[in-house]
């Protein structure tokens, strides 16, 4: 394999995160990078297990001297986020990354990146192919279909593992030790629709350009979402009569805010589609100068087509659809005051899909405070009942408390001041971490969340510094000796 990452160090970091970008990997279809890590360790003699869904655990013994060192048990996902742009002919079920790189940044052509959790795999495969270490007994766990509710690190068998030290390697800013997550859940809302033939003149709108994000790390930063904003637009439309709505369309993933939104009305003449068209533009109008600070990329366009057949949806359930996305918790609901307004609450539409017969929304709630979760919960649930929409929640996981005394924290913090001069910074994160899942199954487990810098996770602009992963490995690889003394 010709490799395009050159000029780091050491070259087998970079080497596996090319090979595993080569594996498509796509949530709930982990089997072919499973059965690589599997192969991987079966040619090293090293001691591995798989089970059904995928999870694979290597265990590779202690270094000569550290025999007698705590176990370490090093953690991070294989599945990742699989989204695109509008265009790309990617198959994420087939297709491999195409990984650009510039400038010292690696992206990929169109599509996410995959370093959300790639940068684990590829530091855990290097550490475990690198014989010259010096580390304590490590235990490789790497978990299946986090990106969907963490559903690998649930079912995986905790008796399997020994650590009670663990490093989770999920964590996307450089310099920071994340030591607490909030717990989520993904709430699904379904209503049947029935539907009518209709003629006339169709008035079609695409939400494009919004930034996205991750619909926890980023829920803060006030980014637009091209369901909420198209149901705003959709509704005043309804809302002045003679219209009906056929499609509406948005999202792939209820754990990212969504980008883009697809929609169309019909009406029975071309002249009020055109009249349609004028009130459409001007609340995108509105809309671009509320969002030019937070998503200035904002854009919406709209087009009448003459002398259309469809089947539009029966009044009642655009009805309900448009209600539900105007109602529905999102964004943030609650913040700690105490805690430099860190957000304790929040909730994300992620994906809205109406098929011929079907009306389905995702929603992600996620807190860090289980009372306040399911408070929200309680609030989708009673608006399901008021719309005539149906909710299931599933995917469920804890959050991770902070720990007042944590001897990894102290040893990551040391290595780093040394090594860098600085102080590695300590937070709390609002997105969900599977370290909560580990902390209820393994008594006394002492856990932190590290890696290098990453940015816009879950899009298409995922990137990764270059330079970061190389120095994250340093410090990695520092902190595993220490623990060995």
């Amino acid at each position: 394999m010709e490799y395009k990452i050159t000029g780091y160090q050491p070259e087998k970091l970079f080497h596996y995160f090319e090979d595993i970008s080569a594996i498509p990997r796509e949530s709930r279809h982990e089997k072919e990078i499973s059965d690589f890590l599997v192969a991987f360790a079966k040619e090293r003699n090293l001691w591995v297990y798989q089970d059904e869904v995928y999870n694979v655990i290597i265990k590779k013994p202690a270094s000569a001297g550290a025999e007698n060192a705590p176990a370490i048990m090093m953690q991070g996902h294989i599945d990742m986020v699989c989204d695109k742009l509008a265009g790309v002919e990617h198959d994420f079920s087939k297709d491999g990354i195409d990984l650009i790189v510039k400038d010292g940044v690696l992206t990929a052509n169109g599509t996410t990146l995959g370093a959300d959790n790639g940068v684990a795999v590829a530091l855990m495969l290097t550490v475990l192919d690198d014989d010259s270490l010096v580390h304590p007994a490590l235990e490789c766990v790497f978990t299946t279909d986090e990106e969907t509710g963490l559903v690998g690190a649930e079912t995986l068998d905790k008796s399997q593992i020994d650590a009670r030290i663990m490093i989770n390697l999920d964590s996307e800013e450089e310099g920071v030790a994340t030591v607490s997550c909030a717990g989520g859940v993904v709430a699904t809302y379904t209503r049947p629709v029935e539907r009518e033939n209709k003629q006339g003149a169709t008035l079609t709108l695409e939400i494009s350009g919004l930034l996205g994000g991750h619909s926890g790390a980023d829920i803060h930063l006030e980014r637009g979402n091209g369901n909420l904003l198209m149901a705003r637009i959709v509704e005043h439309l309804l809302r002045a009569g003679d219209a009906s709505l056929v499609e509406f369309a948005g999202g792939t993933k209820d754990n990212a805010i969504n980008r883009e939104c697809h929609a169309v009305l019909v009406y029975a003449s071309a002249d009020a589609a055109r009249a349609a068209a004028e009130v459409a533009q001007g609340i995108v109008d509105a809309i671009k100068v509320e969002l030019e600070v937070f998503d200035p990329g904002f854009a919406c366009a709209i087009e009448v087509a003459e002398d259309a057949e469809v089947r539009a949806m029966a009044d009642a359930d655009a009805w309900a659809l448009v209600r539900a996305l105007r109602l529905a918790p999102n964004g943030v609901m609650r913040r700690n005051v105490a805690a430099d307004g860190a957000v304790e609450v929040s909730s994300n539409i992620g994906v809205v899909a109406v098929t011929e017969d079907l009306i389905t929304i995702l929603l992600s709630p996620r807190s860090s405070i289980s009372s306040l979760q399911d408070d929200v919960k309680d609030r989708i649930r009673i608006l399901a009942e008021v719309l005539g929409f149906d909710v299931v929640f599933e995917y469920e996981y804890p959050g991770w408390s902070y720990a007042e005394h944590s001897a990894v924290r102290e040893v990551f913090q040391e290595s780093y001041r040394e090594l860098f001069g600085t102080e590695l910074r300590i937070e709390s994160i609002h997105a969900g971490l599977e370290c909560g899942l580990f902390a209820d199954a393994l008594e006394g487990l002492d856990a932190i969340a590290v890696g290098p810098q990453l940015a816009d996770v879950h899009t298409p602009d995922e990137h990764m510094d270059l330079a970061s992963f190389e120095r994250f490995y340093v410090l990695l690889v520092d902190v595993l000796r220490r623990l060995a003394a």
